[in-house]
This record gives C-alpha cells, sequence and structure tokens, in this order.
C-alpha cells in the first residue's frame, strides 16, 4: 500500500467557497469557521482555559489558516486540551498533523475511522461516475490514501463520551466513512453533524462557490453505504436537536431547520441517494 507519512501533506486542491474564511459564535462556546469548503470548529473558550477542543482541522496546509484566525477572534488563546476528528476524509485531517505537533495535543476519532489515520487502510476511491454536479465529476482527483497521524491520534471511549467534556456526546454516524461520527449536547441540543447532514449541495460546483442553502444527507462522490447513511441521519434526527452545525455549509436554526430536517429524513432517498453511481444501493432495500 502507498502509506502517506504522518508529517507529508495531501495534495492541495483548488477548492474555495465564497465563505472561505467566514467565522461565526453560534453559542457563547461553539464557534465556526470556514477553511475553503469545510467547516472546523472551537469547543470551549480559547481565551480563559485549555477546557476547549478543536473539531475537524480543514484541508491541507490549512494549520496557518486555523491559526491566524484563533489569534484573532481570541487574542493569546490557550491551546486546546484535544481535536477531535469527526472522520479522515482530506478535508476534514488536513492540517491534523501539524496542529497536533504545534500544540501537543492528541487528535481523537472512532475505532473503525483508526485505520485511514494510522496508515493501515486506504478510503475507497471517490466516485466520479454518481449522479450530480462538476464537483461530484472532479472527484476523482481526490486524495483518498490512508495518513499516519500516529502517535498523536487516539481512539475515542466506546461509551460515547469526550473525556473532560462531561456535556458532551459523540454519535457513531457511518454511511460516509465505517468511523463518522456527530456531536451533541443535551443541555441546549446542539448538533454538529460532521457530513452526515450538510446544509449544501456539496457534489454542485455552483453550490459549493455560493454556499447555497440546502439541507442534504452526505456527499455523494464519498459516501460508499447509502443504507448506513440513511440510518444515520434518522439517528441525528431522533437527538431532536435545536440547530445544526454541519461538516459542510452555513450552521441553520429554527423553525428552517427543523422542517427541512423533516422534508429530508421523509425524502432521504429521493433528497440524498443518487440515482446512479458506483456506491449506490437499490433503493428499494432502503424503503
Amino acid at each position: 500500500m502507498n502509506k502517506n507519512i504522518s508529517n507529508e501533506p495531501q495534495p492541495t486542491l483548488p477548492l474555495t467557497s465564497a465563505h472561505d474564511g467566514f467565522f461565526q459564535a453560534i453559542t457563547d462556546d461553539i464557534f465556526c469557521f470556514t477553511d475553503k469548503i469545510v467547516n472546523v470548529y472551537f469547543i470551549g473558550d480559547p481565551k480563559k482555559s485549555s477546557e476547549w477542543f478543536l473539531v475537524d482541522c480543514g484541508i491541507s496546509r490549512s494549520s496557518d489558516h486555523i491559526l491566524s484566525i484563533l489569534t484573532e477572534k481570541f487574542g493569546d488563546a490557550y491551546p486546546p486540551k484535544m481535536i477531535v476528528l469527526t472522520h479522515g476524509h482530506f478535508d476534514h485531517v488536513g492540517a491534523a498533523y501539524e496542529l497536533a505537533k504545534h500544540w501537543s495535543v492528541n487528535l481523537f476519532c472512532h475505532e473503525l475511522e483508526l485505520p485511514y489515520l494510522s496508515g493501515e487502510k486506504d478510503y475507497a476511491k471517490p466516485d466520479p461516475s454518481v449522479e450530480g454536479g462538476m464537483i461530484a465529476k472532479l472527484s476523482g482527483a481526490f486524495p483518498y490514501k490512508s495518513i499516519d497521524l500516529t502517535p498523536f491520534v487516539k481512539v475515542l471511549p466506546s461509551d460515547g463520551t469526550i473525556d473532560g467534556f462531561t456535556e458532551w456526546q459523540w454519535v457513531h454516524t457511518p454511511g460516509h466513512s465505517p468511523g463518522q461520527i456527530a456531536l451533541y449536547r443535551e443541555s441546549d441540543r446542539a448538533l454538529l453533524s460532521a457530513d452526515a447532514i450538510i446544509t449544501v449541495k456539496q457534489d454542485s460546483l455552483y453550490d459549493v462557490l455560493t454556499q447555497s442553502e440546502h439541507l442534504q444527507g452526505p456527499p455523494r462522490y464519498f459516501t460508499t453505504d447509502w443504507e448506513e447513511a440513511k440510518q444515520s441521519a434518522e439517528r441525528l434526527k431522533h437527538l431532536n436537536p435545536n440547530f445544526i452545525a454541519p461538516g459542510h455549509g452555513l450552521p441553520m436554526f429554527g423553525t428552517e431547520f427543523k422542517d427541512s430536517l423533516e422534508v429530508l429524513i421523509k425524502d432521504f432517498d429521493r433528497v440524498s441517494i443518487p440515482d446512479y453511481g458506483k456506491y449506490t444501493n437499490d433503493k428499494k432495500l432502503l424503503k
């Protein structure tokens, strides 16, 4: 297997959006930062102490981008207690090694995602033949090889907890990747959905560039198990979240979010599952 060296950046792709560099305070302790086409989250208050954590690490060579916005918004910020990786696709772990090394902190993931983050196993190749827009057609060029984040990468506790952050729980949401997780907080019903549910049609170049809001299932070209993807979306709806902070697209709140989520789950086969593609299951199996 062609194993990537742990400190070797993956290829940089010419991907961006209208919200590159956008920073938003969702609550007083959840902050969203858009790195090109993907979101990273600061959970906690970096100005007060190290009792905060980073969720995901953007695309390759984005560590300076993330560190600069941290300084701009929080001043002389404390380093986080940890980094939580929702999954290991290239656009979520691009700066993981550099940031873990910079802060001397561990990266945590689901145990089923560990082989892809320790150089042991490659992801399935993205599917450029899948139904979708221009980005889907270009996805054959996207990185899919395993990366090696040892010695920083560790497995999350199996009971759904996050060490040191008792309000938060992780929820297994496979389909887009075997060990993808979402994060949920019961006190305000905050949901960080990773790529299980997103708010932009990620296969459409126009929608990605403009960040047009549409509640969607996971990106089509990288999703290999649509039955699990549908079950994961249903699992998240059952949490009855108040708002969504997705891996791609802007956060969504209130009645718009609630109504859109109802429609998404009801019409998941039609809205999210492609009519054709290498990894498309028979929709009859999902009804």
